[in-house]
């Protein structure tokens, strides 16, 4: 088989050559278009389902809504498992689905079944699902430098503007804010009040609830024109809250500042981010979409960093924590450097030993064309240019050169052989 493998060749070489080249080619057009990566993402194939709860605790969080989730989840085809855990007031389903299954095809499906689950949860608590990326996403990490600028306004400022606008990026899943305080309008009660005016709590939260929309009417025609009616009910300052009337006594109306105060503060925090012990800061972690070009992804960040920074105020900055870009270059560079130094032993031990260029120039051949060609396979198994698989292609070169050298020298020998034998048939 090797025998009429070899004789083929031989006899058609310009078909070889012309082989090899579209190989090349075609590895080539690979090498550009395969996804590269620091590292391999070795996490399950999963999808995540998150509920929020909020004041409830972790044993009624996991009766009422973990447990009838997990319960009509486990029906969706191709799973292997499906794991609950239940905290205070939150609740996180992992479904786990088979290594082949499409990420995009698992979403879908259990959307499908979280559409039937619904109705088993409690009135006003909807599930959504997770991001569409994995543990091994966290490719970029910012946070903001502002002088002068309180953490609620940082945080205001990375929710409202900063985040949106990184979402456009092609390839970002998520920008996950942190830090600072959330906004919210707070309303301090006095309970003596409440019940000197016979309320409740219930009476108030339904009150500013019903206070704060806008509402549609009919259509008002005067002089041949006609006008749309709409009431416009949206809060928009403190004191629309102190003034939401509650009910009446004695004839007066009771408001918001009649039996309490409000006042703007920040919602309840359980951690703060530090950056290098120098105080607390805001920023945002940006989620790579499953199967991106992460060194793709980090550019076009940057890039779009570059363009809201012009809109931030005065004084207000993007500064890095964490920057995967590096290690993905770094490790770029590496291949890049064992290529080098492999065509350059090759080129000193086959000169040296055979005094040869052209068997030198036959093996230097093979490694970028081997190195080409590898990168259809991993295009084809969907993997990724990372730290693991350059590092196998690196340590594979020395093989290829071996064999390379072995060969040469053999072919090198049995022709040195057959020109110096009388018999040239016995070769």
């Amino acid at each position: 088989m090797i025998e009429a493998l070899i004789t083929f060749s031989l006899r058609n070489r310009y078909m070889v050559l012309l082989v090899v080249s579209g190989l090349f080619a075609w590895g080539f057009y690979s090498v550009k278009h395969n996804p590269v990566d620091a590292i391999p993402d070795l996490s399950e194939n999963q999808v995540i389902v998150f509920t929020e709860w909020m004041g409830r605790s972790p044993q009624l969080i996991e009766d009422q809504i973990t447990y009838p989730l997990v319960s009509n989840l486990q029906g969706i085809p191709r799973i292997k498992n499906v794991r609950g855990t239940s905290m205070f007031g939150m609740s996180f389903v992992y479904i786990i689905f088979e290594d082949d299954v499409d990420t995009y095809w698992a979403r879908t499906r259990v959307l499908e079944r979280l559409n039937f689950a619904q109705r088993l949860l409690p009135q006003g608590v909807t599930p959504s699902l997770g991001p569409d990326g994995t543990g091994a996403g966290h490719v970029f990490w910012y946070h903001l430098q502002a002088p002068g600028m309180d953490l609620g306004e940082q945080r205001a400022l990375q929710d409202w503007y900063i985040k949106f606008a990184l979402q456009t990026v092609p390839g970002v899943a998520e920008v996950a804010s942190f830090g600072g305080f959330e906004k919210q309008y707070q309303i301090v009660v006095d309970p003596v009040k409440l019940q000197y005016y016979n309320l409740s709590l219930m009476d108030i939260m339904n009150k500013v609830k019903s206070n704060n929309n806008d509402v549609g009417g009919r259509k008002f025609e005067m002089s041949d024109m006609a006008y749309i009616i709409r009431g416009l009910g949206y809060i928009k300052s403190k004191e629309d809250i102190e003034n939401i009337p509650l009910s009446n006594y004695g004839g007066i109306p009771v408001r918001i500042k009649d039996i309490g105060s409000v006042q703007m503060g920040g919602d309840l925090r359980v951690g703060i981010t530090d950056a290098d012990g120098k105080g607390e800061v805001v920023g945002g972690i940006v989620v790579m979409r499953y199967g991106q070009n992460a060194d793709e992804v980090i550019k076009a960040v940057k890039e779009k960093i570059k363009e809201v920074q012009q809109g931030l105020p005065e004084g207000v900055s993007f500064q890095t924590s964490y920057d995967r870009s590096g290690l993905i270059e770094a490790a770029i560079a590496t291949v890049k450097g064992k290529l080098i130094e492999e065509i350059i032993t090759v080129c000193v031990v086959v000169i040296i030993f055979l005094f040869h260029w052209r068997s030198a120039l036959s093996i230097i051949i093979q490694i970028p064309v081997t190195v080409a060609i590898s990168f259809i396979l991993l295009n084809a198994f969907g993997l990724s240019s990372n730290l693991m698989s350059l590092t196998g292609i690196a340590l594979a070169i020395g093989v290829i050169v071996d064999n390379g050298i072995i060969m040469s020298e053999n072919a090198y020998r049995r022709l040195s052989e057959w020109q110096n034998s009388d018999h040239p048939e016995n070769i």
